[in-house]
């Protein structure tokens, strides 16, 4: 079970002159008063009263008293712990009257939850290792974050490089009218010899069919003068002219090709192989982005990973709040970063990772609520009522919220003696 103050009595410490207070078992209990009344002056007692010389004020005895500092704490354990004396030498009795020492006392004494504070303007990271100190999983969540880290950094190198590929693609112009390849000058000239060639062939036969021809016509002329002859001669005729006919049917299926284009092409070769290669560059380009963005959304796929054995060994974590987590090295709660954070749920976060870090000790002090309002200051102490926390905080008021009222280092109605209070504004239990 966990440990609460009881009873306190606090004479000459500070701005203290006499106060006695018996703080709830749960739930908030409110020191209240003015500027400079001695509020946080009975906190700042109690921390050194259970906290050790580390805590003790540097001018703990009240100015202009000549009698020393007096702390009497009545703890649930059944310890009594004193300080009195010129020395205000400690002494803890426990249940059974025997006497112990600080080393007792720091058994179940947290020390944050004498110096609240202390954890409350830590940095974002240190509140939240803190946190993974007391939930055990700090080491494994560590790695995970560097593994993390190390992905994202080339994630974001690839897709910086990705993005560059694109861009660069993006820029470059596009034939699409220009062949696949580079277009060889060679190959044309071949091409272009090839048709001379058989433009060549046909010209042979054209020239011959003209030889046959003369010769038909020169035998014709000769039959009139050797009428004599022409048995002979029109055999030869008859020959020649098969030869004619067989000649002429060659010659009127041949059709020349052109070799403007060609010539052409040859021209413009230059201007062609630039666009190809142009295309060759567009088309490089874009299997180079597609490839880094294969890897950037590889990356990703690993990244979202562990993230999610992250979030599965927080979930699996014994943490002190529901809604309380750790990402990026610092505490979230209900979704919102410490900054975010309201005071109240600052607070209840605070509190509770005081609690979790040892909880044997029931209590925290908690100076300094003026930035909450009596709303949220019930919300806070039915929280704590409902988590069996005692709280013992100071507040700039005079209110019905306040279970004690300090003036002029007394509680209120009792300027000779010390007064012990009862529970007042429905905040304690």
């Amino acid at each position: 079970m966990s440990t609460k103050i009881t009873r306190l009595e606090i004479e000459n410490v500070k701005r203290v002159r006499a106060v006695a207070l018996a703080p709830g078992q749960n739930g908030l209990t409110i020191i209240g008063g003015k500027n400079g009344q001695g509020k946080t002056s009975v906190l700042d007692a109690i921390a050194w009263a259970l906290g050790g010389d580390k805590y003790r004020p540097s001018g703990a005895q009240r100015e202009g008293s000549v009698i020393p500092p007096l702390l009497h704490v009545e703890l649930s354990n059944g310890l009594i712990v004193e300080r009195r004396g010129k020395n205000s030498d400690l002494k803890v009795i426990d249940p059974n009257g025997n006497k112990g020492g600080q080393t007792l006392l720091n058994e179940f004494i947290e020390q944050l939850a004498l110096d609240l504070p202390k954890f409350m303007q830590s940095t974002s990271k240190e509140k939240a290792g803190t946190l993974l100190k007391i939930i055990g999983v700090g080491d494994q969540l560590y790695k995970l974050e560097q593994q993390e880290q190390t992905l994202y950094n080339q994630r974001h190198a690839i897709g910086q490089i990705a993005d560059q590929k694109k861009k660069y693609a993006a820029e470059l112009p596009e034939y699409p009218d220009a062949p696949k390849e580079p277009v060889s000058a060679s190959e044309l000239i071949r091409q272009q010899q090839a048709i001379l060639a058989r433009n060549g062939e046909n010209q042979r036969k054209r020239d011959h069919l003209e030889a046959i021809t003369a010769q038909y016509h020169q035998l014709c002329s000769e039959i009139a003068e050797m009428y004599a002859r022409i048995q002979g001669m029109e055999n030869r005729r008859d020959e020649l002219a098969a030869d004619m006919a067989i000649a002429q049917t060659d010659a009127a299926q041949l059709v020349d090709q052109s070799t403007a284009e060609l010539e052409q092409n040859i021209a413009d070769i230059e201007q062609i192989n630039i666009r190809v290669r142009a295309n060759l560059d567009k088309e490089k380009a874009e299997e180079d982005a597609k490839e880094y963005q294969a890897q950037y959304d590889g990356l990703t796929a690993q990244i979202e990973d562990l993230r999610s054995q992250r979030v599965q060994l927080l979930a699996g974590a014994d943490l002190p709040l529901p809604g309380l987590s750790v990402q990026d090295g610092e505490l979230i709660y209900n979704g919102a970063r410490w900054d975010c954070m309201s005071g109240a749920d600052q607070l209840r976060v605070g509190t509770a990772i005081v609690r979790k870090l040892n909880p044997k000790c029931g209590f925290v002090l908690i100076d300094k609520l003026e930035q909450m309002d009596t709303d949220t200051l019930r919300e806070f102490g039915e929280w704590l009522e409902a988590e069996g926390l005692q709280a013992i905080a100071t507040r700039v008021s005079t209110g019905d919220e306040c279970s004690i009222i300090i003036e002029d280092g007394y509680a209120a109605g009792s300027a000779s003696e010390i007064s012990s209070v009862e529970p007042a504004g429905g905040y304690w239990s």
